[in-house]
């Protein structure tokens, strides 16, 4: 029950994160949503080549819905587009699996079914506006993204100061373990010892520094990528399929497209 009140008649706007057949016809759609959380409702009659609001019911579309609460799954009984973010990204393959990555990130990060998790949907949002946009690479926006939604879940790797020990400089390592940057006394063995620049372009996507993030080399973008990728996928304990389909690495026209490395917001990224 939503908040310790039965409706039966609710409205809400969200992100389409994904879809799953329903009989012959419908739909399940599960969509993460500005104050109700993570959802998952039916939506009748969508397959069909008539159908009133099908097209608007697709993974990356930012729509408006009325809903009528069941016992099983809701049912939608309204849908408006707000944004098609789809429009802008399928056409791009870096872009489109990036964001592709986005959406499946967020649906495992924000909680429980019904669970409020407005954060994590501002942070989708701002993600999905800058991959449009076209104003970064989309691995960066990518890396941006991963980094704060395992802020807002209260994983945020250390950055800037030892994990163990709290020691600002000299980091020589990164522990995904013991929850990131190490400093040499307290680096075991098995840290990753990524170069310091990787280390500050981490940081300046966790804080939004895009002219930093912009001018790094690309060595540095597919070392953050990985390690980025391994610690989220370490403390999620299950891989995120999506980011194999990601490419990897960056260059300067902001498409992707260098095979480098391993797979591995505030409102607006």
């Amino acid at each position: 029950m939503r908040q310790n009140e039965r409706v039966t008649l609710y409205r809400d706007e969200g992100i389409v994160l994904r879809t799953q057949k329903l009989g012959e016809a419908d739909r399940i759609v599960t969509v993460l949503t500005r104050r109700t959380g993570r959802i998952r409702a039916a939506a009748k009659g969508v397959r069909k080549t008539k159908s009133r609001f099908g097209a608007r019911l697709e993974p990356f579309t930012h729509v408006d819905l009325q809903l009528y609460e069941r016992r099983s799954l809701d049912l939608i009984t309204q849908a408006e587009t707000l944004r098609p973010y789809g429009e802008g990204l399928v056409a791009d393959y870096p872009r489109y699996t990036a964001g592709t990555a986005m959406l499946e990130t967020a649906e495992r990060l924000a909680g429980d079914e019904g669970e409020p998790a407005l954060r994590q949907f501002l942070l989708l949002v701002g993600g999905l506006r800058t991959l449009v946009e076209r104003s970064h690479d989309p691995r960066l926006v990518l890396d941006a993204y991963l980094l704060r939604s395992l802020s807002v879940a209260g994983w945020a790797p250390a950055l800037d100061e030892c994990c163990r020990c709290g020691t600002r400089g000299g980091l020589r390592g990164f522990a995904i373990a013991a929850g990131g940057a190490v400093c040499a006394n307290c680096r075991q063995p098995g840290a990753a010892t990524p170069a310091p620049p990787t280390f500050a372009l981490m940081l300046a996507l966790l804080r939004g520094e895009w002219e930093y993030a912009d001018g790094s080399d690309p060595r540095h973008r597919a070392e953050c990528s990985g390690l980025v990728a391994a610690y989220l996928q370490w403390h999620l304990e299950h891989g995120i399929r999506s980011l194999r389909h990601v490419e990897r690495g960056t260059d300067t026209g902001g498409r992707g497209g260098d095979d480098t490395n391993d797979d591995t917001y505030r409102e607006r990224v």
